[in-house]
């Protein structure tokens, strides 16, 4: 006779509950630890560090623990999804979800506990050890902990390859962007590589001399009122977010109280500026999932491309536009006491869509900023394959970026300490950005053909066509879609670099 707890027992539909009331737990475990590391990264004060660790530690297994039950898998085997669907698209919804829970399941299931709570600790230190070593440039500092952290990522990378049938980088990449494949992305970036350096020398020679930069100071005050403003006029809900500062810009929360953050800079106000609406691109994506849907994988973000797709195309499509900067100028001129020829609307366009090889990829332009990717992929992934020692790191940053875009650090915390990825754990993000860039470019084009309005909006200050077009195509379909059904249910193609090269040669070449 099936005992109680025997998968006999449980019938297709009631497994399929429970699986939703389980992933449900899992989702408040998995917000609770975003809030914690915001809580570190913003207002934590440093003497918490130690206690910090040890709770973001213990989350980590109790959600490991409840994702890797026996039941867990039972249940998945068993579960209909179709069975109460109230209707063929709850019905789709309904096998979406279960498809995720399968591969969250799977990437866990790949891993023992210990060693995730081992990655939390080590993750957790070095990202400490970070914070010290980057103000003063120190690589050597922060060299032990992250070897030891690289070594704990070496052997989930290992263990989930065995585990998925994927190269360990594959394996690494395919929690932040599913499905995706080195392959595919070294394909991509040869591409962009074998392109950028002609483009670059002939935008260089045609923007020519740099329009004059307004000049500060800039008080921090002014600048934290004029960044709400923006994030308002963009769409964002301060009744469900806030804005705060922290070393590394970031957004962060769960979809219902997302956490901001950027950083200032008393001597220009552009670099927190661009900062907080490519964290606000990001936050309306959260604002705008599945509301009924948003305790279950399939209600969340489809993955970290098409996520740096909407801060980019925020950020680089609208907000660098000449619409847009048109449309501001007066407002910061006058918030900021502005004079001079700095505070035309064509100075500042031409300021805020600059050119020029830099050492810092968060300020870096849209020209130069796939190389800066580029450079981060192809290190970490030596680093994961064991083709290149930690320690040759610096170097190896610094003769890639000179090779790619003729600047070189002078020190690492221009160089290796800048971004802090590594630091806490987060391998094989990096490649997302420039997938992001290029997705961007495709979504904002699409969008724009359908609403022949979103211009003239954004040059109004209205992102209502903007935003109404991307809740309905991008945010409203949380998981559903894999990342190529998405793109190419929005734009009627899949990820095309045409599209990309074509934006950067309008903005770039023709309209200067």
């Amino acid at each position: 006779m099936p005992t109680r707890s025997s998968p006999a027992a449980v019938s297709p539909t009631t497994a399929y509950a429970a699986l939703e009331r389980r992933f449900a737990r899992l989702t408040a475990i998995e917000d609770s630890i975003a809030f914690l590391h915001w809580d570190q990264s913003a207002v934590m004060p440093a003497g918490g560090a130690s206690s910090r660790a040890d709770q973001l530690a213990t989350l980590a297994g109790l959600h490991h623990d409840l994702l890797t039950a026996p039941d867990t898998a039972e249940m998945i085997a068993l579960a209909d999804p179709l069975a109460e669907a109230e209707s063929a698209e709850d019905g789709a919804w309904r096998l979406a979800n279960l498809a995720e829970i399968t591969r969250l399941h799977a990437h866990a299931m790949a891993l023992p506990g210990d060693l995730v709570e081992a990655l939390s600790r080590a993750g957790n230190a070095c990202e400490r050890v970070w914070r010290e070593a980057r103000p003063l440039g120190d690589f050597a500092l922060v060299e032990g902990p992250l070897g030891q952290l690289l070594g704990l990522v070496r052997d989930s990378a290992a263990a989930k390859a065995e585990a998925l049938g994927v190269a360990p980088y594959d394996a690494l990449l395919d929690q932040y962007e599913p499905g995706g494949s080195s392959a595919r992305i070294d394909e991509i970036f040869d591409d962009l590589e074998a392109f950028l350096p002609d483009f670059l020398g002939r935008v260089i020679e045609r923007q020519g001399a740099a329009a004059e930069a307004p000049a500060g100071p800039f008080p921090i005050p002014t600048q934290q009122a004029v960044g709400r403003a923006t994030m308002e006029s963009l769409g964002f809900d301060f009744d469900h977010g806030r804005l705060d500062v922290s070393l590394h810009p970031f957004c962060g929360g769960s979809p219902q109280d997302l956490r901001l953050t950027t950083r200032y800079d008393e001597a220009d106000f552009t670099s927190a500026l661009m900062g907080v609406i490519h964290e606000t691109g990001h936050a309306l994506y959260e604002q705008g999932l599945p509301r009924d849907r948003l305790s279950q994988p399939v209600g969340r973000a489809r993955g970290m491309s098409v996520h740096e797709s909407q801060s980019l195309l925020f950020e680089m499509q609208a907000g660098r536009s000449r619409a847009f900067i048109s449309h501001c100028a007066p407002a910061w001129k006058a918030a900021f006491g502005g004079e001079g020829e700095a505070w035309r609307a064509d100075s500042l366009y031409r300021h805020f869509t600059r050119v020029e090889p830099g050492f810092i990829r968060v300020d870096a332009d849209e020209v130069t900023y796939p190389a800066h990717v580029i450079v981060r992929y192809r290190l970490e992934k030596a680093l994961i394959e064991g083709r290149m020692a930690l320690g040759d790191l610096p170097a190896a940053w610094n003769d890639a970026m000179e090779r790619l875009l003729g600047v070189r650090p002078p020190n690492d915390r221009l160089g290796c300490l800048q971004d802090i990825h590594w630091y806490d754990g987060a391998w094989g993000y990096f490649p997302t950005y420039t997938l992001g860039a290029m997705t961007a470019a495709q979504v904002f084009d699409a969008a724009s053909r359908a609403v022949p309005d979103i211009g003239p909006a954004i040059g109004r200050g209205d992102f209502t066509p903007l935003l109404g077009w991307l809740r309905t195509h991008i945010h409203a379909k949380g998981c559903r879609l894999s990342t190529d059904a998405l793109l190419r249910e929005a734009t009627g193609r899949p990820l095309d670099a045409s599209v990309f090269k074509a934006h950067l040669t309008r903005r770039y070449l023709e309209d200067r």
